[in-house]
């Protein structure tokens, strides 16, 4: 027999485990019995903890979606009862009883607030001979995450709902943090669309929202302090009431998800705060002089920060601040902190007299300045812990005297190198870095009259543009696009110590929208976050071989997407549909070892 045969038969004979019922994210244990599967009646009794609506709510939308939609995964083309939906492959053993008629929910905290380190842990259980599907969780935020699992491993076998008997499942977050960030504030993106994106959330387990609110861009949130900064929204119907933050903030909050605001501060900060008082933005008139970056003010258009050594500044960041944190329930708000730029501050008579008083001063002491003044203001609020970006400590510039305590520092540049310095330096440290995480790269420039494109072959060493195009970036800074394995495969502990690795808190992937609105946000966060979602919920590695499991997260993500599809979350292709069907015919090697 050829060898290409074989490797066919091999692909055919292992297709049965490779399509099994397959939860994503990977619990961190789980335990299938091969008795074979039972009948699950639709209309199962459920049993929980009276007087709590989130775990009432959860259930009623959890179980209405396993029998509307009676899910067969898709990673088959084939009808059910030909191949084996379960990892013991014991379809035809399928018994005809009774079956699974209750469900029993226990939780040993139910006033456990959803805040950072809630315990998120569950148990779930189908023993063998009972028809009880038994679920215990010390929290219900942990009960939630148990129903997304129970929706997964209930499939349809044609006549009715099945699942396997006996199969244990004990499961908990490596990581508090989990998330992805959206960005209304280049681009507006609506309250129904910013559901659908929680929606994912909280199917795929990961609890935060990071919502990057505004920018020099926009402003879109109404406020009742200073009505008159919506006038930089983009227009009356892209702005967000009070009301649409607190339902969001609710809607999101009955999934398990934590939304943590965020306002830029005092760098990408023109909009909005140039309605309430001109003189506190810096260089919001300036050009942003890309084209000589010696002179730039910002890092892309439009310019503006806040004035720092402006003393109206501060009363209006107060005001602001409070009226917004009023309207979310987290204990933690991000302050921002990013990209400052030094130029900018040129068009600032206070900065620049503040610095020619005392020679010795930089602009390290003028975002010490900042830090000082704003960030008792912000932490003034009961139980406030801050998120800023890292620049705020390792830029240039940055503040030189930044406690570490309550604050929580958000790394984006220069992956594990930046990581392991906040971590020396005794921050805790949340991880978005660039290299492997940002959702928004690899779709070329957004800026326009950018003569880079006007060339008339692929760039290459001879034109002097290879880091531009196929070379390169493609006029993307962030540049290539951030696939699901790039994602996954990101080991951002690598060769930290063990005090250094207690401080990473877990991993956020931010969207920013320059290129991005409700035409698209879903199909560009999903499933590509969902790769995230299973590398810091159990990991990218096997647990009893330590390998990294790549490949067989395969057919996972891929069957995962079709159920995001059928969830209502528009999620794009991330292969061929014939790579769904035909298990790792679409490998690049046949050595399913080969990431390592």
């Amino acid at each position: 027999m050829h060898v290409n045969s074989l490797v066919a038969v091999g692909w055919l004979a292992s297709a049965a485990a490779a399509v099994a019922v397959n939860p994503l994210p990977a619990p961190r244990s789980i335990t299938w019995g091969s008795s074979g599967p039972i009948s699950v009646n639709d209309a199962v009794f459920v049993n929980l903890p009276e007087n709590n609506s989130v775990l009432a709510q959860g259930w009623q939308r959890a179980w209405s979606k396993v029998v509307e939609l009676q899910w067969v995964p898709k990673a088959t083309e084939a009808p059910i009862a030909t191949y084996e939906p379960f990892p013991t492959g014991t379809a035809s053993k399928s018994k005809r009883d009774s079956g699974i008629r209750s469900v029993s929910v226990k939780v040993s905290d139910l006033g456990a607030d959803l805040q950072e380190d809630v315990d998120e842990s569950y148990t779930l259980d189908v023993k063998e001979g009972s028809s009880t599907i038994e679920i215990s969780a010390e929290t219900v935020w942990g009960a939630l995450h148990a129903f997304t699992t129970l929706q997964q491993i209930v499939i349809s076998n044609g006549n009715g709902l099945i699942i396997e008997q006996p199969v244990h499942i004990e499961d908990a977050p490596i990581y508090a943090w989990r998330g992805i960030m959206i960005d209304t504030g280049r681009n507006f993106i609506s309250v129904p669309k910013i559901k659908e994106q929680i929606d994912g959330l909280a199917l795929s387990k990961l609890n935060v929202l990071h919502w990057h609110l505004d920018d020099s861009q926009s402003w879109p949130i109404q406020m009742d302090s200073f009505p008159e900064m919506t006038k930089d929204a983009f227009s009356a119907a892209e702005q967000f009431s009070h009301d649409d933050i607190i339902e969001i903030v609710e809607y999101a909050r009955l999934r398990g998800v934590r939304v943590l605001p965020e306002v830029d501060m005092p760098g990408h900060s023109a909009s909005g705060w140039q309605q309430v008082d001109p003189s506190i933005v810096a260089c919001g008139h300036s050009w942003w002089s890309n084209d000589d970056y010696a002179v730039h003010t910002a890092v892309e258009p439009n310019p503006g920060q806040l004035d720092i050594l402006n003393n109206k500044t501060y009363p209006i960041v107060e005001k602001v601040y409070n009226e917004l944190s009023s309207l979310f329930r987290d204990n933690y708000f991000h302050v921002g902190g990013d990209e400052l730029q030094p130029n900018c501050y040129n068009f600032s008579s206070n900065v620049m007299n503040w610095l020619r008083a005392d020679p010795s001063r930089t602009f390290n002491d003028v975002t010490q300045y900042w830090v000082d003044h704003a960030f008792p203001i912000f932490k003034k609020v009961e139980n406030r812990k801050l998120v800023v970006w890292e620049d705020v400590i390792i830029n240039d510039p940055h503040a030189p005297n930044v406690s570490t305590e309550g604050l929580l520092v958000q790394s984006w540049n220069n992956g594990i190198a930046n990581i392991a310095k906040l971590a020396t330096l005794g921050y805790d440290v949340l991880v978005s870095s660039s290299d492997f995480m940002y959702l928004d790269c690899g779709y070329g420039g957004f800026v326009s009259n950018d003569p880079r494109y006007d060339v008339q072959s692929n760039p290459d060493l001879a034109s002097g543009l290879v880091n531009f195009n196929y070379g390169g970036n493609g006029g993307s800074w962030c540049a290539p696009y951030k696939t699901w394995q790039r994602i996954y495969d990101y080991d951002f502990t690598t060769n930290l110590t063990d005090a250094q690795a207690k401080h990473i808190k877990g991993a956020i992937a931010p969207l920013w929208s320059e290129q991005v609105d409700d035409s698209c946000v879903s199909t560009k966060l999903w499933p590509r976050a969902a790769a995230l979602a299973e590398l810091v919920w159990s990991g990218n590695k096997d647990p009893k071989t330590g390998l990294k499991r790549t490949t067989d997260l395969t057919q996972r993500i891929l069957n995962f997407r079709e159920y995001l599809l059928a969830n209502g979350v528009q999620a794009s292709p991330l292969m061929s549909k014939y790579c769904l069907s035909h298990p790792h015919a679409c490998d690049l090697y046949y050595n399913q070892t080969a990431v390592v």
